[in-house]
């Protein structure tokens, strides 16, 4: 799955790693000097509400040290271990994060325009004539400035996206295609090039995309959340607290998520033998088309009862695992004003900052919340993933995993 794409897989993550919080540790300690010595004027620098944003010396100075930090990465790899994919797997990965970040900072543009919006909204419904329609419009011109062009860029980044993770099959592909007289008796060889890498290509874009954007989207709107901590000076139960907002949405989006995994432990395995048993029965319908020794109603009802076993067994798991996951997002839609309502009633917040608030509350806890709101799909990947390593297990000669050595000493009986 990814030797195939990337050059020595865990030494290329694990150097890419430490390459990261290198970088990082650079940025946030000497970075904003190194910009003004190189004349991008970081001091001085206010935000910008508007496309004007992204040609603002502290984003321009970004894009640079960004750009740098790719290329030196990229190109010492293709010095040490030169790979036929890491044109696509090195800098196309560095290119789909960039985009990441980039729609993310529209995101943080529009939670600063909600700011003076609100504010005038509030005043304009005072009744006192301090706010002029054209004042109003000309919010909704400065939105459509941001919103409309944002259209555009999320098509092109989908596109890209879409032909980096086929790319990504393609090399699974061929690294598999390529050892096809080694797999060719392996059971359910032909599933697992085809439909698997097929599947797992389509999860990772999905999934890949959203994992990106939390954690662009944790970078952006932390310091936000924590800006804005400054208007609540106290929450119910916890009292004062250093950056209350912060603390509030990591604390509330760890129980959220500890509760779905507990909830949801079971369900990965239960999946991966959901597709061994539905490839056995698959297969017994295949060979019969062929013999007509094969695919006898016995067999055939044998088979599918043990389908039916564990089709069963998947919908008692997933009804208590979505019992926890809905009554978690329907007070997850709430438990933010319940915070915040002795700051509202004690009138320290216009209501300009209160949206502002809610919506980089929602950012942040949504991007924590990462595994609660795909969990059912990470199920589904870890599955694949699972027969992906059974697969390559089989080709180098390798142990299969414990759950697959559990199926085939099982065979035919219940799994």
């Amino acid at each position: 799955m990814f030797e195939s794409f990337f050059p020595k897989p865990k030494l290329f993550f694990g150097s890419l790693v430490l390459w990261i919080i290198f970088l990082i540790t650079v940025w946030y300690s000497i970075g904003e000097t190194l910009g003004n010595s190189l004349g991008f004027s970081l001091d001085t620098e206010e935000q910008v509400i508007g496309l004007g944003h992204f040609i603002t010396s502290e984003f321009l100075w970004f894009d640079l040290f960004y750009l740098f930090g790719t290329l030196i990465f990229y190109y010492s790899w293709r010095r040490y271990d030169s790979h036929f994919w890491q044109n696509w797997s090195i800098l196309g990965s560095a290119l789909l994060i960039y985009l990441s970040y980039a729609s993310v900072q529209v995101s943080v543009i529009i939670n600063a325009w909600y700011g003076p919006f609100y504010n005038d909204i509030q005043t304009a419904l005072g009744g006192n004539g301090e706010v002029t329609v054209s004042q109003l419009y000309g919010h909704f011109i400065i939105f459509c400035t941001i919103a409309f062009p944002y259209i555009a860029f999320i098509i092109a980044n989908r596109f890209f996206t879409s032909h980096f993770i086929f790319r990504w099959r393609t090399a699974m592909n061929e690294f598999y295609v390529s050892r096809w007289k080694q797999v060719r008796h392996i059971e359910g060889a032909s599933q697992r090039i085809q439909e698997d890498t097929m599947r797992f290509a389509a999860i990772m874009e999905g999934l890949g995309v959203a994992f990106v954007d939390s954690i662009m989207t944790l970078i952006a709107f932390l310091p936000v959340l924590a800006a804005l901590s400054v208007h609540v000076e106290s929450l119910p139960i916890l009292g004062a607290i250093p950056y209350p907002l912060v603390t509030l949405s990591i604390v509330w989006s760890i129980f959220g998520t500890l509760i779905l995994l507990f909830a949801g432990i079971k369900l990965p395995g239960l999946e991966f033998r959901n597709q061994r048993v539905e490839a056995a029965f698959r297969k017994e319908l295949v060979l019969g088309e062929d013999n007509e020794a094969n695919a006898q109603p016995i067999a055939l009802r044998d088979l599918f009862s043990n389908v039916r076993k564990n089709y069963f067994r998947i919908y008692l798991h997933y009804t208590y695992f979505n019992l926890f996951r809905y009554m978690y997002i329907q007070a997850d839609n709430v438990i933010a004003y319940v915070f915040l309502i002795p700051t509202i009633v004690s009138g320290r917040i216009t209501l300009g900052i209160m949206n502002q608030i809610l919506r980089a509350f929602g950012q942040v806890a949504s991007s924590f919340q990462f595994l609660v709101s795909s969990w059912t799909t990470i199920i589904e990947l870890i599955s694949i993933y699972k027969r992906l390593k059974a697969f390559e297990a089989a080709i180098n000669d390798q142990p299969l995993p414990k759950i697959d050595r559990d199926f085939v000493e099982d065979g035919s009986k219940e799994v």
